[in-house]
């Protein structure tokens, strides 16, 4: 497709998907053969009438040079000849040139006497934060919208917690103390950031994954993001994209790389395009992080013994690998997807009995502090500072970092 016909469908989409009848193009786009009756099941697949539009526009794109034309006649013969007539319009109109952005730098003088000094900004796209002891205002955030996610719903999202306390006796798993204290903290926190949280508690396996597909069937066309919370114990498992597994209180394991993938485009229409974000209070694996020696006045806590705990269990490698065809042949690109891991893979992640884990306790003193102010990747970076600066064993938390743009929380 030549490159002014696919600036016409992009000029076009906004009313293409307000006003096309994607009911009437299905069988003439398989006769005409710009897709087959998968690709077209799978458009079908997308949720609403609009969603159905704005992915059909988006994948013609792709359907080579006789697209367009084809696309065009299609319209007229359905009784959408206006349709076809606006992008024919919008393909002979000549691009808009870009506008050129004033760079030049400005000063801002600092209220504060004692730090009294200029700082240079660039007007025109600045993403500069402002503090609030500097300026003497609450915060200030000036970035240019499109790097951001779109979070004006209310609520924002659905937030599923899934809090394994508890283990039958035949996993030789022992009991999760504390984590019910983290479960609560979360519970507040996604609540105070407009998410309407749901929460379940001591699941096996089986029903786990029930209550993740049942959340990945929902209807988010209405929403913003979704969150997934996975409280448990954890192991190395074998994995392409994302490592680890968790388990259900029966002691069978689910690996994280298969929970993701219920979310994805393919799997969960309605999240397209949207943040899908998951946080893993679990061990990676069973080594302990002894550190290394650095010149700093950190002080030094308790060391593990008495009322920490890990989540660790050993890793074994499945003889059952029925799941593993299943996660290597539907796991597409992963876009706009953040995993969030309380320890780095291999390694234990400490949980105190009387307050929780050191991950799910610095993440909430996090987001109460800077979610009104700092996108998500700058406060899980203060997190993992956080955390590592703890205990005679290290623990430093991490994420596979999928997503598009900033992800700012709405407070």
């Amino acid at each position: 497709m030549e490159e002014q016909q696919r600036r016409a469908l992009r000029r076009g989409r906004a009313r293409l998907v307000a006003a096309l009848r994607v009911e009437r193009l299905w069988d003439p786009l398989e006769q005409r053969g710009l897709f087959t009756r998968p690709m077209l099941e799978e458009l079908q697949s997308a949720g609403s009438r609009g969603e159905q539009a704005r992915q059909l526009i988006i994948d013609l794109e792709t359907r080579g040079k006789q697209a367009f034309p084809a696309f065009l006649s299609i319209l007229r013969d359905t009784g959408q000849g206006d349709l076809a007539e606006m992008l024919i319009q919008e393909c002979e109109s000549r691009p808009v040139p870009p506008q050129l952005l004033d760079l030049r730098p400005v000063e801002l003088e600092l209220r504060d006497e004692k730090q009294r000094k200029r700082l240079p900004f660039l007007t025109g796209i600045v993403s500069c934060w402002i503090s609030q002891q500097a300026l003497g205002i609450r915060s200030l955030i000036v970035t240019c919208p499109c790097q951001d996610y779109d979070m004006k719903a209310d609520p924002c999202g659905h937030c599923l917690i899934l809090n394994n306390v508890s283990f039958s006796r035949d996993s030789g798993l022992s009991t999760r103390e504390g984590s019910d204290i983290d479960c609560e903290k979360l519970e507040r926190r996604f609540r105070a950031l407009r998410f309407s949280v749901l929460t379940r508690r001591d699941l096996k396996a089986q029903e786990m994954v029930l209550e993740l597909l049942k959340l990945s069937r929902q209807d988010h066309s209405a929403l913003d993001c979704c969150i997934v919370v996975i409280l448990s114990h954890g192991c190395q498992t074998s994995h392409i994209q994302f490592p680890g597994g968790v388990y259900g209180t029966d002691g069978k394991t689910i690996p994280i790389e298969k929970i993701v993938n219920y979310f994805n485009g393919s799997n969960c229409p309605s999240l397209r395009g949207k943040p899908k974000l998951f946080f893993i209070q679990a061990c990676g694996g069973e080594q302990r992080d002894q550190g290394f020696v650095v010149d700093c006045d950190s002080p030094e806590e308790e060391a593990p013994g008495g009322s920490l705990e890990s989540d660790a269990t050993p890793f074994l490698v499945s003889s059952d690998n029925m799941d593993e065809p299943d996660a290597i042949a539907s796991l597409p690109t992963p876009s706009d997807i953040l995993v969030s891991y309380s320890t780095f893979p291999g390694f234990v992640s400490w949980r105190e009995k009387s307050s929780g884990s050191w991950y799910v306790e610095t993440l909430d003193s996090v987001l109460e502090q800077y979610a009104h102010s700092e996108d998500l990747l700058s406060m899980l970076v203060r997190v993992a500072d956080a955390v590592s600066a703890k205990g005679r064993y290290k623990q430093i938390p991490g994420c596979f970092n999928f997503l598009r743009k900033k992800f700012f929380f709405m407070c």
